[in-house]
């Protein structure tokens, strides 16, 4: 074979055997020309363990790892309804290795209920996707004086201003809020740090009734800790087949839900921003991901960062309208 065609071919076959290897390791598939991840990311979320928005970060934390090679740790930094949490995602270094896992709350909700906020969830993250989205149940005091969702709220019509609820976060407090205002209800907003705390208050008697995600409610309710009267979505969960959804129990319409979302400081290089938006929205369509949120009763978010803006904004003007129409005061 001419010397030309020898070089010729021995290109063309280290070119192919690249290309498999690049095809056999998912690790090799997640790094960019410039090494990116070669470190620990840290992913900050602004609730405690145990509420959605931290299993969520702790399952894409694990898959994460599993597709980058390097460590991915989950911090916990609740209170202050996200503040803390926002200020050290915004402080530390904008080179994609720390990452906001946000929620309704955080990205949405607190735009509509804060005069002022000490950050800007749109001008001041990039998004990288949505990962999952959840409807909230309701919860009552298991010794309350009534039975369903038609009691509570003629009770609460009795007793204007003497039935209170939790709240761990903004969003659940508008979704209480909500009630108040679709079935002509005045009840009143006790806030706490999080799921966790407001459904221990709710189980010890504490508050009257709480939002709160699925994987807050299920367990206690099984316990007998809690009792639920509907799921404020469109069709029952699957983990709690029993549970009727609000409109069923007695107030039509009525839907509410979680969700939660990945997004970078906005001054995030871009090529790191898109190598962790591939990334994240990879885990997010995996069939492992389906079912691992309809465990819990929640259903996987697919989209990419376009998407996850688009939705961003639309909550965020749904959640100004329900502020207005409620007369809720601004904090």
């Amino acid at each position: 074979m001419p010397f030309r065609n020898r070089r010729f071919a021995l290109r063309t076959l280290t070119a192919a055997g690249l290309l498999a290897i690049g095809a056999v390791g998912t690790p090799l598939l997640a790094q960019t020309d410039n090494g990116f991840p070669s470190k620990t990311i840290k992913f900050i979320v602004p609730f405690g363990p145990g509420s959605g928005t931290d299993t969520s970060a702790r399952y894409f934390a694990r898959k994460l790892q599993d597709l980058t090679g390097q460590s991915v740790v989950v911090e916990n930094k609740p209170g202050a309804n996200g503040f803390i949490a926002v200020k050290q995602v915004l402080s530390a270094p904008a080179d994609g290795y720390t990452v906001f896992i946000g929620s309704n709350s955080t990205l949405a909700v607190n735009v509509a209920l804060f005069k002022q906020l000490p950050y800007d969830p749109v001008a001041d993250f990039s998004p990288l996707t949505m990962m999952m989205r959840s409807p909230a149940m309701l919860a009552v005091t298991p010794d309350a004086p009534y039975q369903d969702l038609k009691g509570l709220l003629a009770y609460a019509k009795a007793h204007p201003g003497k039935v209170n609820f939790g709240a761990g976060s903004a969003g659940y407090q508008l979704m209480g809020e909500l009630l108040n205002d679709a079935a002509r209800v005045q009840t009143v907003h006790v806030p706490f740090k999080g799921a966790g705390e407001t459904m221990t208050a709710v189980a010890g008697g504490t508050v009257d009734f709480a939002f709160a995600e699925v994987t807050a409610v299920q367990e206690l309710a099984k316990g007998g800790r809690v009792k639920v009267f509907g799921v404020a979505s469109d069709k029952r969960v699957g983990t709690s087949p029993d549970v009727p959804t609000i409109a069923e129990a007695g107030l039509p319409g009525f839907e509410a839900y979680t969700w939660v979302g990945a997004m970078v400081n906005h001054k995030t290089p871009a090529a790191q921003t898109q190598k962790l938006a591939d990334l994240f929205t990879q885990i997010s369509k995996m069939d492992e991901t389906r079912a691992f949120y309809e465990k819990i009763g929640a259903t996987p978010m697919t989209g990419g960062p376009q998407q996850m803006r688009e939705f961003q904004k639309k909550e965020i003007e749904l959640w100004k309208r329900i502020v207005v129409q409620s007369k809720v005061p601004l904090q």
